[in-house]
């Protein structure tokens, strides 16, 4: 049976880190959400899914994978079931750990570009918290990117290859990817400036982007494209 990936059906958001790794394996999967609600998927079946007392386990929000009884929420946790399944993991469990450690890290680079523009509360609008996102994005641009993207390269540089964890790709990377994919929709000025200093987190990402499924999925209607209801969110006033 194929996975099903349940995800919001019009944004990227956290789903996309998931969706990557199945487009790359070439895995068979339904994006549940997106389909047609007389075809029993939709909005509906993802509510009913969350809701169904007969899951044990119950995702506490999207993203969630389904493969067959086993119901998964968390990007990270889906990841690292999918990551052996699907060849996208090492073979040690102390490297599949690291792969994990790198994964978790960006989740959390994830977390802080969503604060920067909802830095009080995900009620309120962006136009409500503005001040605040005005002085959450600036240290956001000035101390934390560099300080993340400075790491992936220093991890780069001990891997002893040219993805995060060797010469094999793995999740990590796919997830780098879409981490610099969407710091450079939403922060363009800051991104590229200090990726010129970490050149090696800069050659993945185009490394990844050429990979033959995953420029044919960047090139099909699969790959919604970036808009300001997902995580990252363009506002020029938040990179001058």
């Amino acid at each position: 049976m194929p996975y099903e990936l349940y995800y919001w059906p019009t944004i990227q958001g956290r789903g996309e880190f998931v969706r990557l790794a199945l487009e790359d394996a070439g895995a068979e999967y339904m994006d549940v959400a997106r389909g047609r609600d007389e075809d029993g998927q939709g909005l509906g079946a993802m509510t009913a899914l969350m809701e169904d007392p007969s899951i044990a386990r119950p995702a506490f929000a999207p993203p969630f994978l389904r493969d067959g009884a086993i119901v998964i929420g968390q990007t990270a946790a889906i990841l690292l079931y999918l990551g052996p399944r699907l060849g996208l993991a090492p073979a040690s469990e102390a490297d599949r750990l690291w792969t994990h450690q790198i994964q978790l890290t960006i989740a959390d680079v994830v977390a802080e570009a969503h604060d920067t523009h909802h830095p009080i509360a995900v009620s309120l609008t962006y136009e409500d918290q503005k001040p605040e996102a005005l002085r959450r994005a600036k240290d956001f641009r000035v101390n934390r990117i560099p300080e993340y993207l400075a790491w992936f390269d220093h991890v780069l540089g001990r891997s002893g290859g040219r993805y995060l964890t060797g010469e094999t790709i793995t999740y990590a990377d796919l997830s780098l990817f879409q981490l610099v994919a969407g710091l450079r929709y939403a922060f363009p000025s800051a991104t590229e400036r200090f990726l010129r200093d970490n050149p090696r987190v800069a050659a993945l990402h185009d490394t990844v982007r050429q990979r033959p499924r995953i420029a044919a999925y960047l090139s099909s209607p699969r790959r919604l494209p970036f808009n300001e209801q997902g995580i990252f969110r363009r506002y020029p006033e938040l990179d001058p």
